[in-house]
Parts: structure tokens; sequence; C-alpha cells
């Protein structure tokens, strides 16, 4: 199946959006892709912040952009817009550093009055770095994913459902095959 690389564009260490993006990646696996995961806030900071195009750890995740088939690009939104951890990496990739791929862009927040971020603010970044397809992206909301006793992800059953439905539509799009709206395997 197709390589893909989940990015991670938020900066704490107890990520709703990490840990939603890697629950999304169980997922994909289990469907037969190969997933990368990449969490931008493990890049060093002095790198990121001065436009370091030559560091080892902007060309190693610059490598990875290339190397993939797709990418699913996670963001809190803060103030309406995707983070700026994830703008910095952004900035920092070639100009079509999406050329080719098929993208699936994803945002959590604690109010739905922040969905429309991944259409205002994050898709057209990502249309501008020559994606081949935008997959229609997803918002869910911080307080459908907590934490079970275990450390494991879970993530509330209605936004599961339109969860796995989005996600299967990422996948059917590398595969190259339409998708239908009802398919919550």
């Amino acid at each position: 199946m197709a390589a893909i690389l989940s990015v991670s564009g938020s900066p704490s260490p107890t990520s709703r959006t990490a840990r939603l993006l890697r629950h999304l990646d169980d997922r994909l696996r289990r469907q037969g892709h190969d997933v990368t995961p990449l969490d931008v806030r493990t890049l060093p900071a002095q790198a990121l912040l001065g436009a370091d195009f030559r560091h080892p750890a902007i060309t190693d995740a610059t490598a990875l952009f290339e190397r993939a088939d797709g990418v699913v690009i996670g963001t809190p939104v803060y103030k309406a817009a995707y983070s700026g951890l994830l703008k910095s990496l952004l900035d920092l990739l070639p100009q079509y550093a999406l050329a080719g791929k098929t993208v699936f862009p994803l945002a959590t927040g604690g109010s739905t009055a922040h969905v429309l971020a991944i259409d205002y603010a994050l898709r057209p970044v990502l249309s501008s770095m020559g994606a081949l397809h935008i997959v229609p992206g997803w918002f869910t909301l911080d307080r459908d994913i907590t934490v079970d006793d275990g450390g494991a992800t879970v993530v509330a059953p209605g936004a599961a459902e339109a969860l796995a439905q989005v996600t299967d539509q990422f996948s059917a799009a590398l595969a190259g095959r339409p998708a239908t709206l009802a398919s919550t395997a």
C-alpha cells in the first residue's frame, strides 16, 4: 500500500492532536499502509525558528515528506488558525514539498467555532505547496479525545465513526479508488 507521513503540529507533549493522529495511524496500518509519525515538537527549536534549512533534523524531515505518498497533517487550532509550530516546519520545506501527494488535514480544538480553520487557514497553504489531492479535512473537539486507565486513546463514539469515514476516504484516495461515505470498517 502507500507510504504515509503523519505529522503532528502540536507543541504539547500531552497533545490530544498527537493522540488522535496515532489513533488514526493504527487504523491506516490495519489497512496495509506504512505510516511514519512525525511530531514537529521533537525537531530542534533553534533550527525551526532560525530557518536552518541545512540542519540534519530538518533535512531528515524534508526527506520524510519526499518519500511519502500521502500526508496527514494534524494541528490544534489556536486563534482560528493552525499552530505556529506547524507553520515553522511548513515554511522550511521546499515550495512544492506536497507535489503529487494526497493530503488529509486534521484539526482539534475546544470549540466548533474553530472548525473552519482547516478550510480557511490550512488548506490554502497545503494547496500552495502543490498537493495533488487534499481530501476533506476533519475537526475533532478536544473533549471527544480522552485517555483510558490503560493509557489508550479513546475517541467519543460519534466522533470516532465520522473520523473512521474520513480516514477511509483518505485511504481510498491514496489507492486511487472512490470511497463511499458509508464505509466504516
